[in-house]
């Protein structure tokens, strides 16, 4: 485990970035938001990049709603309206994307310095208390994140969290991966496979309308390998909402951990394999990109250079009872595990 300054926060806070290394793959993590900085795999020709975006200094980290590479909560994704009701008690919410709230509003955990509870070799656990009422959500929160890379050259997430009064929770991490390499370039040649049956149709804000929409003989089918951007441009309403891929694809449901999604990059060779024990994958193409953000290679990122696997709950759960369930109880833990495989093909 290396660690090493990576500067201060407006608020005048110490932020450190950890070096996790082991077979072929380096992960670098910020204790800043929990943000993947780096992931160092090599091609097939031997040659390594960094295959995540970020931001170059933390500067850039604080100043864009990106979510580069972050842990992102109290709850990931979109809340219609900023309001939400549990056990008869109506909560509302800081809005931070027009009328709605959006990956856990204006300060959320990708905002938030956590505390080092253990650095080992090959193993980085990070902790962070959200008090009662911060951006507006009941209930002190206890969270651990784990990061661990793996003999076979996985890089695993586990989540914990637990909490003293009945509270909505929904994490999930937040990487744009290239397997070209940060600052290759747009992702639509990438090969991508996603094992779902189905997505969560959105309304004109994105907000999950409740009815879930068969992929079958759509832009969103991707049960067998397809270049991302194959059809990205076909006239298909869901894909004009939101400018590109921005949706919840229905993956799982039992907790188990299980295989959901794939990508390769011809031209490299890079594979990465995609696993969660959640119930949805949120397959984003960046499509809010704009030239604004300097990356870590010193270029500018557009939209399309990046593509996210996001896995976590449903989005906008809580006002739909009919989704799976985000809520969490004091006689309860939450946990979930998401990992990441970087292999090479031939």
């Amino acid at each position: 485990m290396q660690a090493e300054p990576f500067g201060r926060t407006r608020a005048g806070e110490a932020v450190t970035a950890h070096t996790l290394a082991r077979g072929a793959v380096r992960v670098e993590i910020l204790d800043y938001g929990g943000i993947v900085r780096r992931i160092e795999v090599p091609d097939r020709g031997g040659r390594r990049a960094n295959i995540v975006l970020g931001a170059r200094y933390l500067a850039g980290y604080e100043a864009s709603d990106a979510h580069f590479g972050a842990l992102v909560g109290r709850y990931a994704n979109r809340i219609a309206g900023g309001r939400f009701s549990l056990d008869g008690r109506d909560h509302r919410l800081p809005v931070n994307e027009g009328r709605n709230t959006m990956h856990g509003g204006p300060e959320g955990f990708d905002r938030r310095v956590w505390r080092v509870e253990r650095a080992e070799a090959h193993r980085l656990t990070l902790a962070y208390r959200s008090p009662d009422g911060e951006q507006g959500f009941p209930g002190n929160l206890d969270v651990t994140v784990t990061y661990s890379l793996d003999a076979d050259d996985t890089l695993a997430i586990d989540y914990a969290a637990a909490t003293d009064q009945p509270t909505i929770l929904n994490l999930t991490n937040h990487s744009y991966f290239n397997l070209a390499g940060e600052g290759a370039g747009d992702v639509l040649g990438h090969r991508v496979a996603i094992a779902a049956d189905s997505i969560l149709e959105t309304d004109a804000e994105q907000i999950p309308t409740g009815t879930i929409l068969s992929v079958a003989e759509t832009p969103f089918d991707f049960r067998r390998p397809t270049i991302l951007g194959a059809r990205i441009r076909e006239a298909h309403p869901q894909l004009a909402l939101a400018h590109g891929y921005d949706h919840t694809y229905v993956v799982g449901g039992d907790g188990t951990l299980r295989a959901v999604a794939e990508a390769v990059d011809p031209s490299s060779g890079r594979r990465l394999g995609v696993a969660t024990t959640q119930p949805g994958l949120q397959l984003y193409t960046a499509n809010m990109l704009d030239g604004t953000v300097t990356g870590t290679g010193g270029g500018l990122y557009r939209a399309g250079d990046g593509v996210c696997f996001e896995a976590q709950g449903f989005p906008d759960a809580p006002n739909h009872p009919n989704f799976p369930s985000t809520v969490l109880r004091p006689d309860e833990t939450f946990r979930a595990t998401t990992t990441y495989r970087f292999t090479v093909d031939p």
